[in-house]
């Protein structure tokens, strides 16, 4: 008990609200502040993901022309899936693909996948020792066909300034499947410009084409907004097994640092997005590159998941 204190929000806390008016109209959110100074809003209508992630005060996110969309405006059809894309600071890739839309095996694979866009089946917030917990439950699931589950607790620490995501991915089907994920993470302005110094110690950095090969050599540095720019990805390996990425902006003294398992979440993408109002770094673990699931399976490369079995997937960030 605080003697100083009539109600625990005046020092951290999470609280549920909703959205009014526009496409996001109804979409509930979780607002947290751990006291610290992260104040991150998750989605639960949109798969648990993150939309806004403050620090400080300062955004750290990018949110998408098309702001908050509700999950009945989703269009799966070619690469109308971008009217819908939030951003955030975190958009989850997958489950069924990941990249851009295909015809894998005879399945139609949309774009980045729908997990995304669906709602999750069972959320609730509570506090579990020092952490404020998020629990959400997303069913990707059809009749006569995938059955994938996936299970998330981001949990943040109301002791110092990091959060963790943690994903378990369950095949409930009777056959063995293929499933991807791409933690799709969105750094935005302030915390980005052409200031921002980017850190990724990989042993390998390999352009998506030909437009990124070009300019390689300048894979870190970041620049003004451009008008007609033409995105760049730049492909990072981690010999150690030992993810890592960060930002830093040195106007806002301030740092953000991702962290994972490379030995499992064994591809991470650089988006380098300098345009005009689309004015965004993505930094992107997964267990995939976002070159469509045919090509994955075709590098043999592709991940699956047996009846009945699960996979976990842990991504930490600390904020200083």
């Amino acid at each position: 008990m605080n003697e100083y204190i009539g109600h625990p929000s005046q020092l951290y806390g999470i609280e549920e609200h909703r959205l009014v008016g526009g496409k996001g109209d109804g979409m509930r959110l979780y607002e947290i502040n751990n006291g610290k100074g992260i104040e991150m809003t998750v989605t639960p209508d949109r798969n648990g993901d993150i939309s806004r992630l403050r620090f400080k005060g300062f955004n750290m996110s990018y949110m998408s022309p098309c702001g908050y969309v509700a999950p009945a405006y989703y269009d799966r059809l070619g690469t109308k899936w971008l009217k819908s894309f939030t951003a955030g600071y975190l958009t989850t890739c997958g489950l069924d693909g990941v990249g851009g839309p295909v015809v894998d095996e005879g399945e139609e694979v949309p774009f980045h996948g729908s997990i995304a866009s669906i709602p999750c089946e069972h959320a609730y917030f509570c506090e579990e020792g020092d952490d404020l917990v998020v629990h959400t439950l997303t069913r990707d699931e059809t009749i006569f066909g995938r059955k994938m589950v996936l299970e998330r607790k981001i949990a943040v620490s109301t002791k110092e300034n990091v959060f963790t995501v943690t994903d378990k991915i369950t095949n409930n089907a009777d056959t063995t499947a293929p499933f991807e994920i791409l933690y799709h993470m969105n750094m935005g302005y302030p915390l980005l410009d052409e200031d921002s110094i980017i850190t990724i110690p990989s042993s390998d950095v390999k352009p998506r084409n030909e437009h990124a090969a070009e300019d390689i050599a300048n894979w870190m540095h970041m620049e003004k907004p451009q008008a007609l720019y033409e995105e760049r990805c730049y492909y990072h390996s981690f010999a150690d097994g030992k993810g890592m990425a960060r930002i830093c902006q040195p106007k806002l003294n301030t740092t953000l640092t991702i962290t994972f398992d490379a030995d499992k979440l064994d591809s991470f993408v650089e988006w380098k997005m300098m345009g005009q109002r689309d004015y965004v770094l993505g930094l992107e673990c997964g267990n995939c590159t976002p070159d469509g699931r045919d090509l994955m399976r075709k590098s043999g490369k592709l991940k699956f998941l047996a009846p009945g079995e699960s996979i976990t997937y842990k991504v930490t960030v600390t904020l200083e």
